[in-house]
């Protein structure tokens, strides 16, 4: 071996082979600022072949070098950072593929241009979100594919870490939003599938409907009348900000519901068992729009029997604003200030109410409560709905009638409410023996047959119950009040107007 090619200190840096004065071989080589320290093979006085280029703070870098630059397939650590690369390298810098352990738990497989994340990789962040697509600049860019941590999947368009253009995102629910986005929230002509069964197209601004609902709204104004132990419809839109109807909407369940005005009972009451009746009895009031509160009254669906022949429709409630009835009725006058919250009476539901609107005649036919009813295309409709008879003790008429009594017993005999009550109720007696008897039903049919709801004022009410709510939002409830008119004289009126506040 000739000296040129003997293992010598070349300068007092090296240590290693040299040839023709040129460290060529291996060799072990400290820079002058000692901060790098490089081991591995040399080629005419370069780092060439493989090698281990080691730093004073931990960091390191070992694999394939060429003409003294890391070039080719090697492993780089980073000590402040904890990172680690095992991929491509050129001049130095991440190029080509590679797979990027970040310290803080991320991932990523992919392509590298000059150091960053360009072309098409797998990132798996941090956050524990995978993503699957094309990358400019380090970020995600272009068209790609994201599973979220808590399941919910995204395909579509991306803009610089961005959900931008179009794109689908199915949430782990089962909802589903296809779509525009912007800025990574649903911007601009879209549409969702709700996992309750909602269903809007339209526009979106900033995640949210631009024209969605806001509001329910029962059709016919703020107070509805209609007659004792007479079917109804109550019709219903969703509106938005701007009094709109949002057809673009559907699927919403909405719940119909009444109650009754909730009253306490005077300090004056001396009635220990009544006291105590109520006290049993006692349930949480609702509040209303109305200035006052109410406790629940139930309702109930009646199932009809059109005479198609005669081509019957039951009573509804409009866009016109009266509750209506294609049926032979015989015109009359309604009772005025009939709304009296004390007045009425109780039994079995009615037989036979008029000559086209045949009833099944069972109270097995009554199926309480009316279902609830989903929207389609900004509007639901609940048909055949009628108050039902007032349960055993219901609190509320209770505490009428034990404030009626009261009354009477404050005022001389023969002048007492309670006897123009009784008075009053004995005229709407007759009179409903007389519209039955009239429209070719039983002639024997008695109070007990056919009144079964109190005359006056009650509150309507509908609520949304889709579950769950959509888009965690649920829609305040829509009130109107209901007033139950006894007809007067016998007579029955074609239509009861209803009056708007």
């Amino acid at each position: 071996m000739t000296a040129s090619s003997k293992q010598q200190r070349n300068t007092r840096y090296y240590i290693g082979d040299v040839k023709h004065q040129l460290r060529d071989g291996f060799g072990v080589y400290v820079y002058p600022n000692s901060f790098f320290r490089y081991e591995g093979e040399w080629k005419a006085g370069q780092k060439h072949g493989h090698g281990k280029l080691l730093m004073k703070d931990g960091s390191y870098y070992e694999g394939e070098f060429s003409c003294g630059e890391i070039d080719g397939n090697g492993l780089r650590y980073w000590a402040s950072s904890g990172n680690t690369y095992s991929g491509q390298f050129r001049c130095g810098e991440l190029h080509g593929f590679g797979v990027m352990q970040y310290g803080d738990g991320s991932r990523y497989e992919g392509e590298f241009s000059y150091g960053l994340r360009e072309g098409h990789g797998f990132l798996l962040d941090k956050e524990g979100h995978a993503y699957q697509g094309s990358f400019h600049n380090n970020k995600k860019h272009g068209e790609g594919q994201m599973t979220c941590r808590n399941g919910d999947q995204y395909e579509g368009g991306w803009i610089l870490d961005q959900r931008q253009g179009h794109g689908v995102l199915r949430f782990i629910d089962g909802s589903i939003y296809e779509g525009q986005w912007r800025n990574s929230l649903f911007n601009g002509q879209g549409s969702m599938i709700h996992c309750s069964g909602v269903i809007y197209e339209g526009m979106w601004t900033n995640g949210q409907p631009a024209g969605g609902a806001s509001k329910i709204v029962i059709e016919g104004g703020d107070v509805l009348e209609v007659f004792q132990d007479s079917p109804f419809t109550v019709e219903v839109q969703l509106q938005n900000n701007e009094g709109e109807m949002t057809a673009g909407e559907s699927g919403r369940v909405l719940k119909l519901s009444a109650g009754v005005r909730y009253t306490e009972l005077p300090p004056s009451c001396s009635s220990t068992t009544f006291l105590k009746l109520i006290e049993d009895m006692e349930e949480k009031p609702f509040p209303t729009p109305f200035g006052f509160e109410c406790i629940s009254y139930p309702l109930m669906e009646k199932m009809l029997e059109r005479d198609h022949s005669r081509g019957s429709a039951p009573l509804a409630v409009t866009k016109s604003g009266f509750v209506l009835t294609d049926s032979p009725i015989p015109e009359g006058e309604v009772e005025s200030g009939s709304g009296s919250d004390t007045m009425g009476g109780r039994g079995a539901p009615p037989s036979n109410l008029d000559g086209n609107l045949q009833f099944s005649g069972s109270e097995d036919d009554w199926q309480p409560p009316p279902a609830n009813q989903r929207v389609e295309a900004g509007c639901a409709k609940f048909q055949n709905v009628m108050l039902a008879p007032p349960p055993t003790n219901y609190r509320a008429f209770l505490v009428m009638d034990e404030l009626e009594k009261q009354k009477a017993a404050k005022k001389p005999a023969g002048r007492a409410s309670s006897e123009k009550l009784t008075s009053s109720l004995d005229r709407s007696a007759d009179s409903r023996s007389n519209i039955v008897s009239h429209v070719g039903g039983n002639s024997k049919s008695s109070l007990a047959d056919s009144v079964n709801v109190r005359a006056g004022e009650y509150v309507i009410m509908v609520q949304d119950v889709t579950s769950p709510p959509f888009l965690n939002h649920p829609l305040p409830p829509a009130f109107v009040l209901l007033r139950v008119i006894p007809p007067k004289n016998g007579k029955n009126s074609k239509s009861v107007r209803k009056e708007s506040k």
